[in-house]
């Protein structure tokens, strides 16, 4: 009864009451609530997340500090643990019957640890929901956290490769600044008339497919959004569109040489040492969220953003995506309350909040719609904002495959055959649809 009356309650606050959450997120009240963590019967949470940069902390806290304000039978405490020693750390406390309460885990690995009894099935209190809690998020980031049809996290972020276009290049160049290319050809074409040369030295590179992106994403650009396994779980590496997508590639190293790629990209970094912020590439597929770095480091670039060029006109604009999620551990001692807490941070108001703080793609589809939509958000933020929720249409994720989860090292080593030129292109694409297969089968 008392976990009722508390999801009574917070769906009043949250459903009823968005617009005074938000007011709440702005303001910027992190008043102290140590009267709540001391009284009696309040149960205590610890919630794990990796965000502990200047930017990411503040944002998080305050939407913890929000939910412990909102309430007084739960108390969240934002605990901060290192990228990568996060999951190590979490896998081990799992083992021990000590697990944190709530933990940010990777979206394409949820399968993953659900299989492993590693994660609390989350249907049960979906069921118990008088809204469909699965029609906040965007359809394909929603699939990705089911497991034999059933939900075993809630999404929380999310990303998608985007065309990063120097306007100004474009310009100069006599193509038009406001038409992107749309299709591989357009693209190509594109490139061509932006290569600038002083004789052995490259002054500006038109594009590269392979900088920031890689092979994966413009395969299954190639090939209807089909990565390397199917949708029916079957490998799908040795495919004709994804043999002409490295065949693309291919082409794209002869053009430019691989002596030259290699030579430039070591010289790669982030910041003004970013080859897009620097002048040297013109057009650069990148996460969409790289748009931060070019609001620190950029300046006054003119630039702007396009959906990935389709391999051809109507086969569509087909992107990459990750995430992140909101999960509960398999052992958590107090999964109702878990549960009252993830279900409030993949709401509207926190997603939004969040977004519109830490210029972040959100889970949550009206969160996106409405950061499109922000009068105090910049023109270009807003632009940003727009394309991301437009092009989530497209991308798809890539969840790791039960059948075959460590198949990535082993796939690779044939990619990397092909971009080394020792192997083609048909030839290394089926001599690792066979190794794959072979994989799979010692997984049965």
């Amino acid at each position: 009864m008392k976990n009722r009356l508390l999801s009574f309650f917070v769906s009043i606050l949250v459903l009823g009451g968005v617009a005074v959450l938000l007011s709440a997120c702005e303001t910027g009240n992190t008043s102290s609530d140590e009267e709540n963590v001391q009284a009696e019967g309040v149960v205590q949470l610890e919630f794990w997340t990796f965000w502990g940069s200047e930017q990411r902390r503040p944002i998080i806290e305050k939407i913890v500090d929000d939910f412990n304000q909102m309430q007084n039978e739960i108390h969240v405490k934002h605990v901060y643990q290192p990228w990568g020693d996060i999951w190590t750390k979490s896998l081990a406390a799992i083992a021990a019957g000590n697990p944190p309460d709530v933990i940010i885990q990777d979206i394409n690995s949820v399968r993953q640890r659900a299989e492993a009894n590693q994660a609390v099935n989350l249907q049960p209190f979906i069921e118990q929901e008088s809204e469909e809690i699965q029609e906040r998020f965007y359809p394909h980031l929603w699939d990705a956290v089911l497991y034999e049809e059933e939900a075993y996290a809630l999404p929380f972020n999310t990303d998608t490769q985007v065309l990063f276009y120097n306007k100004d290049m474009f310009e100069e160049a006599g193509l038009d600044p406001d038409s992107p290319p749309t299709t591989w050809e357009e693209l190509e074409e594109a490139a061509a008339a932006l290569d600038k040369k002083n004789g052995d030295q490259w002054e500006t590179i038109g594009f590269y497919p392979l900088w920031d992106l890689g092979a994966d994403v413009w395969s299954l650009n190639a090939d209807n959004g089909t990565g390397w396994f199917n949708e029916d779980g079957e490998v799908a590496i040795h495919t004709p569109e994804k043999v002409e997508a490295l065949n693309w590639i291919v082409d794209w190293q002869e053009r430019i040489g691989r002596d030259t790629i290699e030579r430039y990209q070591a010289e790669f970094g982030s910041g003004i040492a970013d080859p897009f912020v620097s002048g040297l590439v013109a057009m650069r597929g990148q996460n969409i969220n790289n748009f931060t770095s070019l609001k620190e480091h950029a300046g006054e670039l003119n630039f702007g953003v396009a959906p990935l060029p389709e391999r051809s006109e109507g086969s569509g604009h087909h992107s990459w995506g990750g995430g992140f999620v909101a999960e509960i551990p398999y052992g958590a001692e107090h999964p109702e309350a878990s549960w009252e807490f993830i279900k409030y941070v993949t709401d509207n108001a926190p997603q939004e909040f969040w977004g519109a703080n830490g210029f972040d793609v959100m889970a949550n589809q009206h969160a996106n719609e409405r950061l499109a939509e922000r009068a105090d958000l910049t023109e270009e933020e807003r632009m940003v904002y727009e394309l991301a929720h437009q092009n989530l249409e497209w991308t798809v994720l890539t969840p790791v495959p039960l059948t075959a989860p460590d198949y990535n090292s082993l796939h690779n080593s044939y990619i990397d055959e092909i971009l080394l030129g020792r192997l083609s292109p048909e030839e290394g694409l089926a001599k690792s649809q066979e190794a794959v297969e072979g994989l799979v089968q010692q997984h049965q």
